[in-house]
């Protein structure tokens, strides 16, 4: 171990690992609600809602890969399998024929609108009925300087 090493205290320590578990067994369960409850894991619903917020329900695939924070080839390969179940479709665009697009079918929107119910359900209760409205501000205040983002990312 290096000598120049600048450990972390303990209080830093706690904040590191409590927000890696923290994050791990909310994904976690999220993800099993979601699989349980609709057949889609939290990846493949995360894609659906971002897809959504496009114009009309469709997105280019350029934009889903910055928006899901995936690989591309983890992307492909998660937009292949909503295709392949009639949640969404892959349009090329018109103007740019590089361009591919993603586009919700109407089962992909009522996939999305059940599974939402789910999902919102699951983050109120595993995480927001148990922190305080500051503890909350608090918790999004710093982990938005963390993410370096602005706030009012839905």
């Amino acid at each position: 171990m290096g000598m120049g090493t600048n450990w972390l205290n303990d209080v830093e320590m706690r904040a590191w690992r409590s927000m890696l578990s923290a994050h791990s067994q909310l994904y976690n369960q999220l993800d099993e609600e979601l699989v349980k409850a609709h057949g889609i894991t939290f990846a493949e619903y995360e894609v659906l809602v971002h897809t959504s917020e496009g114009q009309g329900g469709s997105v280019r695939m350029a934009s889903l890969a910055e928006a899901t924070l995936v690989s591309r080839s983890g992307l492909t390969r998660r937009v292949q399998h909503l295709v392949a179940v009639g949640l969404l479709e892959r349009r090329r665009c018109k103007e740019d024929k590089r361009g591919t697009f993603a586009v919700l079918t109407p089962l992909g929107w009522e996939k999305l609108r059940a599974a939402a119910a789910t999902h919102v359900r699951g983050v109120r209760e595993h995480m927001i009925s148990k922190l305080s409205r500051v503890e909350l501000e608090a918790l999004a205040d710093a982990l938005e300087k963390v993410a370096g983002q602005n706030s009012g990312l839905g």
